[in-house]
């Protein structure tokens, strides 16, 4: 198994599935190294330490964090597991993007943005982000959001330590289509 691998695998049991692999995560989304490492290596999955903090280190979207003393792994944010991963309100930029595809955009237009499963809608700060993450979707679609607008409003936002900015919902009155070239 390659590290990309090892990194979605650790995806779907840092933010999802925790009982996949039989860890626990704490109620701010850590869970033991120690014990993450063994029930890998139980999964048949070459996984030591060293290797586990090269795919925290490489990984493209800085998905995962270490506490101070690398006894404690999570996920930064993404989560459908209730975890709280302890982000201060924070004010956003006055724009921020969301990418989807051109399928769901006109649901988006109608209903806003939802959290779906997870626990916060994820908006980025820059276009490029938002363009890629509308691919894996489909052809892309960029909603320019009102952020400062909203916060102004009294709607919190958080920036996790990916940057990836996080908020409960973004309503259609916030939204526009940002017009790609």
């Amino acid at each position: 198994m390659n590290d990309k691998d090892i990194s979605k695998f650790l995806s779907l049991v840092l933010r999802h599935e925790p009982q996949r692999i039989g860890i626990t995560l704490d109620q701010n989304g850590w869970a033991n190294v120690d014990e993450l490492v063994t029930k890998l290596q139980h999964k048949r999955m070459s996984v030591d330490l060293e290797r586990l903090k090269r795919v925290v280190e490489t990984n493209n979207k800085q998905r995962f964090s270490f506490n101070p003393d690398q006894t404690k792994i999570r996920a930064n944010q993404g989560h459908s597991v209730q975890v709280d991963v302890g982000l201060p309100p924070t004010t956003p930029p006055e724009m921020l993007y969301h990418g989807t595809s051109v399928t769901t955009a006109e649901i988006i237009l109608k209903e806003g943005i939802r959290k779906q499963s997870r626990l916060h809608v994820h908006l980025s700060s820059d276009i490029a982000t938002a363009l890629q993450v509308g691919s894996r979707h489909g052809k892309p679609y960029v909603f320019t959001v009102l952020s400062g607008e909203m916060h102004r409003s009294g709607i919190p936002f958080y920036l996790s330590e990916n940057k990836v900015w996080l908020t409960d919902y973004v309503a259609p009155a916030y939204l526009s289509e940002y017009k790609l070239s």
